[in-house]
Formats: C-alpha cells, sequence, structure tokens
C-alpha cells in the first residue's frame, strides 16, 4: 500500500536517464557518473586547492549561479547579504585529512568516574565559582563532597585499625570492626580473616574449635573462596597432621608469616582507596575551567572542515563550534541505485559515510570523499521510506513499503548484516523511523495512522500512539525524550507523552498534508513541511508559528523534507528538482542548489564534514559544498 503517494519508481525504467537502455548524454547529464577526487567540481587536491585559494579573501562575492527551471532572480535582503558576507568572509576548505590528524574526544582520554578525576573537577568548579562570586554556592558544594569524603575517609580508617588488629592476632577486635565498618568488600576480607583464625587453631591442633570455625563461620561464606577447591581442602585439614599436607596449603610457613600476607592484602586495599587524594594538594592554577573550555572551543575550530582566515569568536558552549557555511557547488554525484532515493543519513557523527534509501528496495552506504559505494543492503521487499543512524555509527534502522523496520550492524562498512526484522502489526507502509535521544528505543510510524514505540532491548512495542485521522508522514522525540511529535496527511502536528500514550496537543495550521517534521540542536524550535508549498517554523515552548519559509514546490503525492542548518538556516527539497536554503530568522532564500533532474526529496546537513547532502527523484545522491572561489549568492541580489 502506499496511500495515494505517488512514487516516481512506476515509470519505466527505460525513460530514465540512467537506464542501461538510455544513451547518456555526457554534456546533459554530467551527475551520471561518479567524480573522482581531485577532478570535475568535486573536491580538489589538498596542494592544488591551497595554492588556489585567494589571497584577497574581499574578493570572494557572495553570489551563485542563477536559478534554473526559468524561475525568477532571488528577492534577498541587502543587510542580511552583507551579514552573510561577514561571516563566510576569509573561509576556506579544511582537507578531511588534517582533521583526523585530530586526536578524537573518547573516553579513553580519561576515566570520568576515577575518584582522583571527580575530585579535580569539583575543585575546578569550586574555583570557578569562587572568582565569579557564588561562595555560598561554593561552600555548598564542598559541603556536599565533604560528606562523600568523610565517609572515605572513615572507610581507609577503619581498614588501619583492622590490619593493626590482625598482626596483633586480636580478633575480638577484628570482628567488631567488620561488624561496623564502611568495607566495600566486607564478605571476601571477612572469609579471609576466618581463614586465618582456623589455619591458627589447626596450627595448635585445636580441632574442635577449628571444626567449630569452620561450620559457623566459612560454611556461609563459601562462595567468597579464593580459588575453587580451596574449602575443600579447609575441610581436609581436619583429619591431616600438618596443614602442609593439603594441597592448597603447602607453602604454609606459619601463623606470623600468614598473618603479614594478609595485613599486606589488606594494605593493597588501602592503597586502592586513598589513590588520588594526593590531588587535593596539588596546585591549582588560576581560571582552570575556563582555560580548558578554550582548549575544548579550539580542538572543535582545529577539527572542523571549514577555517575562517579571522579567529572565530565562539557565541555559546552548549554546541560544539560550526562556522556558518552556505553550500554554493555540487561536490559529489552518487549514482547506483536503480530507483528514485527517498530518504539519506549520515553513518556517525563524523558523516565521512552516508546512506541512501531507495525505491528499488536497497540502502546504499557511501564514502563521501570519494563517492564510492562501499556497501549494499538488501533484504527489504518494497520501497525504502526512511532510514536512521545511532550516533555512533555501528546501525542502521530502515522503514519500507513491506510492512517492516530493519535493523543492521553496520560496524564492518563492507559487511553489513541485517540482525533483526520489526515485524509489527501494521496494516500498510511504514513511513517514518527514528531513535529516541538514548538510542534505546524506536519510534515507527506510517499508512495506518498510527505510531510505536519499540524497545530495542525486550525487542518489543512498549506503547503505541492513536489519534491521526490519516497516515503519519514522519514521527520523532523531541530532545528531552519525553515527547514524541507526529507529522501527518490530515494536516495536523501532535505532540504526545511518551510514557502515557496520550495526544498533549494539536496543531491545525497548516493548509495541506504535513510531510515531515524535526527539531533544532537547542530543542526550542520545531520545522514541519506541508503540501501548502510551505515549510514553518514554530516555538516548542509556547507552540506559536514564528515564521513560514516559502519559494519551493511542495503540492504533488510526494513527502518533501525539510531539516535545519546549524541555528542560523533551514534546507528543504522541492518538486522542482532544486534545493532550498533559508536564513531562518528572515525567512529570505539565501541559496538555490540546481543540479538534480527530478523532485528533491530529503536534504542532510553534516557539520563535522560541513557537507550538504540531497536525495532525489533522479536516483542520485548529490552531496554540495563550499568553495570559495565560487560565488555563493546570485549576483543579481546583491543591489
Amino acid at each position: 500500500m502506499s496511500d495515494g503517494i505517488e512514487d516516481s519508481s512506476n515509470v519505466s525504467d527505460l525513460t530514465h536517464p540512467h537506464s542501461r537502455n538510455a544513451q547518456l548524454d555526457s554534456t546533459t547529464y554530467t551527475h551520471a557518473a561518479p567524480r573522482a577526487t581531485g577532478t570535475g567540481t568535486g573536491r580538489p587536491a589538498p596542494a592544488a586547492y591551497l595554492q588556489s585559494l585567494p589571497s584577497d579573501s574581499a574578493a570572494m562575492q557572495i553570489g551563485g549561479a542563477s536559478a534554473a527551471h526559468g524561475s525568477k532572480p532571488l528577492q534577498t535582503d541587502p543587510d542580511m547579504l552583507k551579514e552573510l558576507e561577514k561571516q563566510l568572509h576569509g573561509l576556506h576548505y579544511h582537507h578531511a585529512e588534517r582533521s583526523r590528524l585530530c586526536t578524537e574526544a573518547s573516553t579513553e582520554l580519561f576515566d570520568a568516574d576515577s575518584p582522583r578525576i571527580r575530585r579535580d573537577i569539583v575543585r575546578i568548579i569550586a574555583q570557578y565559582l569562587d572568582s565569579q562570586g557564588y561562595t555560598s554556592t561554593r561552600v555548598t558544594l564542598y559541603d556536599e563532597a565533604n560528606v562523600k569524603q568523610q565517609r572515605e575517609n572513615n572507610y581507609i580508617s577503619d581498614v588501619v585499625r583492622l590490619r593493626a588488629a590482625i598482626l596483633d592476632g586480636e580478633w575480638g577486635e577484628v570482628d567488631r570492626i567488620c561488624s561496623s565498618a564502611y568495607l566495600k568488600d566486607k564478605k571476601h576480607i571477612l572469609y579471609n580473616v576466618y581463614k586465618q583464625q582456623y589455619l591458627e587453631l589447626i596450627d595448635d591442633s585445636e580441632s574442635q574449635k577449628a571444626f567449630s570455625m569452620l561450620n559457623k563461620y566459612l560454611k556461609p561464606l563459601e562462595s567468597q573462596q579464593s580459588f575453587q577447591g580451596e574449602f575443600r581442602d579447609l575441610c581436609y585439614l581436619l583429619t591431616t597432621k600438618s596443614i602442609q599436607d593439603a594441597p592448597a596449603f603447602r607453602n604454609w610457613d606459619g601463623i606470623a608469616s600468614s598473618r603479614e600476607k594478609l595485613a599486606e592484602y589488606l594494605q593493597n586495599i588501602l592503597e586502592f582507596e586513598i589513590v588520588g587524594r594526593d590531588s587535593e594538594q596539588q596546585y591549582l592554577k588560576p581560571n582552570r575551567l575556563v582555560t580548558l573550555l578554550r582548549q575544548a572551543v579550539a580542538y572543535q575550530v582545529e577539527s572542523c572542515q571549514y577555517h575562517s582566515e579571522a579567529l572565530p569568536m565562539v557565541p555559546t558552549l552548549l554546541n560544539d563550534y560550526a562556522p556558518v557555511v552556505v553550500p554554493n557547488t555540487e561536490q559529489f554525484s552518487f549514482v547506483g541505485h536503480l530507483g528514485n532515493i527517498k530518504c539519506t543519513a549520515y553513518v556517525g557523527q563524523y558523516g565521512r559515510y552516508v546512506a541512501s534509501g531507495s525505491s528499488d528496495n536497497t540502502i546504499r552506504i557511501w564514502d563521501t570523499e570519494t563517492s564510492e559505494c562501499i556497501a549494499t543492503l538488501r533484504g527489504h521487499t518494497s520501497r525504502i521510506w526512511d532510514i536512521c543512524v545511532n550516533r555512533e555509527g555501528t546501525t542502521l534502522i530502515s522503514a519500507s513499503g513491506d510492512c517492516t523496520v530493519k535493523i543492521w550492524d553496520i560496524r564492518d562498512l563492507h559487511k553489513p548484516q541485517c540482525i533483526s526484522t520489526v515485524a509489527t502489526d501494521s496494516r500498510g507502509d511504514i513511513y517514518s523511523v527514528s531513535l529516541n535521544p538514548l538510542e534505546s528505543h524506536i519510534i515507527m510510524a506510517g499508512y495506518d495512522h498510527t505510531i510505536r514505540l519499540y524497545d530495542r532491548v525486550t525487542g518489543q512495542v512498549v506503547q503505541t500512539f492513536h489519534g491521526h485521522d490519516l497516515s503519519v508522514a514522519q514521527a520523532v522525540s523531541n530532545p528531552l525524550g519525553n515527547l514524541i511529535i507526529s507529522g501527518s496527511k490530515d494536516q495536523t502536528i501532535r505532540f504526545w507523552d511518551i510514557m502515557s500514550g496520550t495526544c498533549v496537543k494539536n496543531l491545525r495550521s497548516h493548509l495541506g498534508e504535513v510531510t515531515s517534521v524535526a527539531t533544532s540542536d537547542s530543542g526550542m524550535l520545531l520545522l514541519s513541511s506541508s503540501k501548502d508549498n510551505s515549510n514553518r517554523l514554530w516555538d516548542l515552548r509556547s507552540l506559536k508559528r514564528l515564521c513560514r519559509y516559502k519559494g519551493h514546490q511542495n503540492t504533488s503525492k510526494n513527502f518533501i523534507r525539510s531539516s535545519f542548518i546549524g541555528d542560523s538556516l533551514v534546507v528543504g527539497g522541492s518538486e522542482d528538482g532544486t534545493v532550498y536554503i533559508w536564513d531562518r530568522e528572515s525567512t529570505k532564500i539565501v541559496q538555490r542548489l540546481d543540479g538534480h533532474q527530478g523532485i528533491v526529496y530529503d536534504a542532510r546537513w553534516n557539520p563535522k564534514q560541513g557537507i550538504l547532502c540531497s536525495a532525489s527523484d533522479d536516483w542520485t545522491l548529490k552531496t554540495w559544498w563550499f568553495d570559495p572561489n565560487k560565488p555563493n549568492i546570485s549576483n543579481s541580489t546583491m543591489l
């Protein structure tokens, strides 16, 4: 079922320009063959590109090719153009190879759960609070930290006294300390203490007392034995003439030596507990928190694909640094699908690879730096409507017209595997699939008007959301993970409580079917697309409409989607084969990317790679990037 959605894959393959039987015109279809790195309009080789950079960045005009398809020149606010020119001034492409020389910010750099690291963080935060005049808050922070520190000090004191009591053979004192101490591994320590007492009784030929010790104290702690069979040898000692007769205790060399070894064992526990306490005595450099934050921002700037001649001023620390970039040039064209491409998604946060879902029932994974197809995922029996990839780039999830959602393991991109098929009770195509912020659940929606929440751990649908009157085009989670936002053919946007499954808000503003919904990185804004020829921006806090983006075409039976480019731009597809980019606040069109020969369904931005990827009805995927040697916006708009 397709819910009346028109799919141009129904057109005969023989009429398509990429058909095997079609005669390709290399002049007309320059995108029909993948471009090699460093040739054509693709990414130039690093050395050649660096030599080609203009010495006077002011010579770079902000402009772009005039709109294709006979459209009118863009009408853009001159003040907005000046601001964009200021932001793009001196922007140079930063080759990907150099970015990968930066050390990845991974969990292997330091252990965030280390006691020493935690104490360091507390000291750094306290120093910053004190420098800003938040004295009472700093005192509260130290008070809460010192409560835990006091418990650790009590524990260390107990271990020290326990060690002394063992060396002196004061077993009554040992039992008292173990009963009241903050011992983290109390059972294991008690087992070793009781074992020492038992061996000393055997050594002193106190068989009756040893038998009582074995049954009353050691037997309940048998699971704490140091190795398999140790308790059996302890029992065997009751029938031997000496301790050395038991295989496990052949190295027994007397009571005093054995006590020393046990004391040494406890000393190791003591040393383990106090590791890191010396950091409290280390000198803390002034403004340490601000210094670390500046180093983090510097790393983000260095690893970014685009560099500005001027040192950038970061307006916020809540998001990673990303320069304002308006793509102006086709970088690569990815050819290989045998049907229109409905959707695209980057593989992992870095975006070295991109995935595409097509009406040829397959998903392909491409190298964004070579345009090479790395892998083809086969298994669906109908067109692919939507795909998503987790942040680590290890799992891909696909939604299809065959009423299923498939989960793919793509850790090895050359050998991807389908590890699970979610066969729901859906009665039609599944149009949308996405992950919640924790990536623990899959949100799926489609033709049967229903949204489902699937638990990846249990493998069960744990919640369903009913209320839409017609098919659901897209459903996503808000950044907090407590709401699901859906757009439907019934022209509404609904907000659902994820726990109860009830609809808590219903927006009716669009005059056509809602084809997509997307949230901003900040979680404050919602972007929706509709077949009323508009994309609309909403304030998620007040649920008020802020503005409307126009100029593109979205009226027919297609899923045209839109999304954000950072905090300042909005991008979307169009039925006229053009990718449109709007200024988020002014709603003016700042760029039109012409090159596709058919409907553009989807366009996605990757800040790490600094590229925009678009999916089209012409069976191709294209990437777009900013080339400083070419105009960014049509010169006719500069007046």
